[in-house]
């Protein structure tokens, strides 16, 4: 975000990123790290370049002494960097800074939507000679990334999960009473629709595998797509990429049963379950 911010605000000023390198006596290759945020940010070198960018608003600068404060501190996620990837770390920062998350997913309740027990039987999933307490870590990473549905400025969440999920009896059948039950809690939250893509709906053949879209807050980033793999994940931002995955949402959102329609079918899968 701040990185951005520096980038726009550079360009704007007509300033080359050499002229702003020697500005904090440092290079131009440093100054495009800093702008992608691929590096940490000294507070001295940033003040020099709002100053450089001709920046006068004190308020303005602040805000964005605040987020070069920030870039250098780091998430509550570190503390789980021994069970989780580079690649996902990323998302899980991105996960924390957006505004919105729309979601769409085919085998499993969204990791934001699982129970804590649900969560177990995923983590294990192919996974039974992990160490017990890296099992415990990974689920209190999942359980606790959950907060951003309940913080002071809730993320908006918007799910579309295939009904299949509700039907695949993930850890038993008791397992997944629990987790319906806990989707229908759930779609009391004023920040989060959920949808089901029911088996009558053919839904949309060019949605393939789960995906989201994250949104962020006064346009500080662009709209990222994330797709996740079995060892890494794409981050998508490319204008086209971002349309041709918003389509597809907006599809599947369209195709999917209406949300006044979603306690009904989770009180249906619930009842089958049992």
């Amino acid at each position: 975000m701040l990185g951005g911010h520096l980038r726009r605000m550079r360009e704007t000023a007509g300033i080359s990123r050499a002229d702003a390198g020697w500005q904090i006596r440092s290079s131009e290759s440093k100054v495009s790290r800093m702008e992608l945020g691929r590096v940490g940010f000294k507070e001295r070198d940033v003040a020099d370049l709002l100053r450089l960018y001709g920046l006068s608003d004190d308020r303005e600068r602040e805000r964005l002494m605040e987020l070069a404060r920030a870039a250098n501190n780091p998430g509550w996620w570190s503390r789980y960097g021994d069970v989780m990837p580079a690649w996902f770390s990323n998302y899980v920062g991105l996960e924390v800074a957006a505004k919105l998350i729309r979601t769409y997913e085919v085998l499993f309740v969204p990791g934001l939507l699982q129970t804590e027990n649900y969560a177990r039987a995923v983590v294990q999933f192919g996974k039974a000679y992990l160490p017990q307490e890296e099992i415990d870590q990974r689920v209190a990473l999942r359980v606790t990334r959950q907060q951003i549905l309940t913080r002071v400025n809730p993320v908006k969440l918007w799910v579309v999960i295939d009904e299949a999920v509700l039907h695949r009896p993930v850890g038993g059948r008791e397992v997944m009473c629990e987790q319906i039950e806990h989707l229908i809690k759930l779609t009391k939250l004023p920040n989060l629709t959920l949808q089901l893509m029911p088996f009558s709906s053919v839904g949309y053949p060019s949605a393939g595998g789960a995906f989201s879209i994250l949104r962020f807050p006064e346009g500080d980033l662009p709209d990222v797509v994330y797709i996740e793999h079995a060892a890494s994940a794409l981050y998508l931002d490319k204008v086209e990429d971002l349309d041709e995955y918003a389509a597809i949402m907006d599809a599947l959102s369209i195709a999917a049963a209406p949300v006044s329609e979603t306690p009904r079918l989770l009180l249906e899968a619930l009842e089958r379950m049992h």
